[in-house]
């Protein structure tokens, strides 16, 4: 059995019930919309952010779900559609998962009009529930991935980046609605204060270590997930980078930062940097602070009773940094 297969294994009849509610709460009176719509969703990825909403809500609420977490789970899928929508436009990209994004096949303005239309679905599925604490959740991860996005380019463009900086930047852009996911799962079935945000803090966790293992495909020596080299193209400072530049003496790191700025786009020079970082310990210095977040969320997981849903949760951790794409 594949490891996702097992993971949503104990939330299985809530994830089918989910994908029937989703397409309901995501439709409109627009028949265009719906196409691009049903397009979108046949495409799915893996689910991971709707599962962590089931799995935490059926972890602290002593297996049980309601109402509430469907809609967190909603609201979670419509506002991430919404961002992966805007960012394929924001990056001018036409891939998304293998196939064509909705950009590309429907131009820039519909893609930006469809993430609108999700982003405002979601927040008023809360409000005209009374979710006002969901709702919350789900602003405050908007807002921070918004100014995560902001800092990232602000820094890129001066590549003084230091490892502070950069795990604000990712602890906002992407651990932000992992956090946010953890957090109302817990919320939905009316957890203590304290449990919401002890869940959340788990997610933030899960966030880092998945997004440390995204940095790391760049130096694979297979094209996994996306290609080599491609973030330094793009003058995206990652913590292997970020590792060595910091440690390195004047005149490497003058070469390296001349690199990224000047010869991003040169092949060669691509590859001779990519070496550097390996040689010089970046990627094993990275896996271990990627270990580390994994240990540190684990470690939340210990303090709640044996379960199926933890069991879960547990294989969640460890295949975020297992995984091959």
């Amino acid at each position: 059995m594949k490891i996702v297969s097992r993971i949503k294994e104990p939330i299985e009849k809530e994830m089918e019930l989910f994908d029937q509610k989703f397409s309901k709460t995501a439709a409109s009176h627009v028949s265009l919309f719906n196409r691009i719509m049903h397009y979108v969703v046949n495409r799915k990825g893996k689910q991971m952010r709707p599962m962590f909403v089931f799995l935490i809500a059926k972890m602290v609420g002593k297996g049980q779900v309601n109402e509430r977490t469907y809609r967190g789970a909603s609201v979670i899928e419509l506002i991430h559609t919404a961002t992966l929508v805007h960012d394929d436009v924001v990056d001018d990209s036409d891939r998304r998962r293998g196939f064509f994004s909705v950009n590309a096949l429907w131009k820039n303005k519909i893609a930006v009009l469809v993430g609108d239309y999700l982003l405002s679905r979601g927040l008023l599925l809360s409000i005209d529930n009374g979710d006002f604490d969901l709702l919350r959740q789900i602003s405050v991860a908007v807002r921070e991935m918004s100014e995560g996005e902001l800092l990232q380019i602000e820094k890129a463009r001066r590549l003084d980046i230091t490892e502070e900086v950069y795990f604000n930047i990712i602890r906002q852009k992407t651990a932000t609605l992992i956090a946010a996911c953890c957090a109302i799962g817990a919320e939905s079935v009316h957890a203590p204060e304290e449990e919401v945000e002890r869940m959340r803090e788990f997610g933030s966790l899960i966030g880092i270590a998945f997004q440390i293992k995204d940095d790391l495909f760049d130096y694979g020596e297979e094209q996994i997930g996306k290609p080599t080299g491609i973030d330094i193209k793009e003058q995206k400072m990652t913590l292997p980078l970020i590792h060595v530049l910091n440690q390195a003496k004047p005149d490497k790191r003058r070469w390296l930062i001349n690199s990224i700025k000047n010869h991003n786009k040169d092949k060669k020079r691509v590859k001779e940097v990519i070496s550097y970082v390996k040689e010089e310990g970046g990627l094993d210095y990275a896996i271990g602070r990627m270990r580390d977040y994994r240990e540190r969320a684990l470690d939340i997981l210990g303090h709640y009773p044996d379960s199926a849903y933890k069991d879960s949760l547990e294989l969640m951790v460890n295949y975020v940094i297992d995984r091959k794409k």
